[in-house]
């Protein structure tokens, strides 16, 4: 799998990722589409998951996140993953791609979004967001979400306040009754003095009442 990257990459995507904030210290520049190309080939190889993450590669961590069977995670290995978190990129992957089907999915936002880690702490809010546009929980596990969204929107560092934002978006997505109480929230936030809470709610706002929305919530 290591011989595969390292053929594939090139150069010009390893520089390119220093402008999506991604480091490319350990990166062999392959593009996510054709790594999601060869996972499709693999199949599901837990084994595989846990031997490529441990080997520290960009690629190879994306290409685990792709491969690991959801339903053999144990709640050790998310936490020892998302202690590795060191971007957006590997942070969204893992989440959207294997944590949210695990059976520890809620556990794990809920305990995340506690880290004072910066992409632990967007694990979190990535999940919940990832949750609230797949799983089939009640609306007041997302009621709960949108309590801690509020208390967490003061969190200037980027990758977390993009996170929070995300997950209070998603949440508002999903039907009539969550827009209005998320619509509630992201009106507090964009009255806040505190310029990441008026952000979040204000950047809210501007999807949760757009038409296009909307119109999907009343159809």
């Amino acid at each position: 799998m290591l011989e595969w990257l390292e053929r594939t990459g090139t150069r010009a995507t390893v520089e390119g990722m220093t402008r999506y904030g991604i480091p490319n210290d350990r990166a062999f520049g392959v593009p996510v589409g054709t790594m999601r190309a060869q996972a499709k080939k693999i199949g599901k190889d837990h084994d595989l998951a846990a031997a490529l993450w441990e080997t520290g590669w960009y690629e190879a961590r994306m290409m685990a996140t792709f491969v690991d069977d959801p339903h053999l995670v144990t709640r050790r290995q998310m936490n020892a993953w998302a202690a590795d978190f060191d971007s957006w990129a590997i942070c969204d992957t893992a989440c959207f791609h294997l944590f949210n089907r695990t059976p520890f999915a809620w556990e794990k936002a809920h305990q995340w979004v506690t880290s004072p880690r910066e992409f632990v702490k967007r694990g979190g809010f990535v999940l919940m967001a990832v949750l609230a546009a797949r799983d089939e929980a009640p609306d007041t596990e997302f009621m709960a979400c949108l309590k801690v969204i509020e208390e967490s929107a003061g969190d200037a560092r980027n990758f977390v306040k993009k996170g929070v934002n995300w997950a209070l978006r998603q949440i508002g997505r999903r039907n009539v009754a969550l827009n209005a109480a998320a619509l509630e929230v992201a009106e507090r936030l964009a009255r806040s003095d505190d310029s990441p809470r008026r952000w979040v709610g204000k950047d809210a706002l501007r999807e949760l009442k757009s038409p296009k929305v909307q119109a999907k919530l009343s159809s």
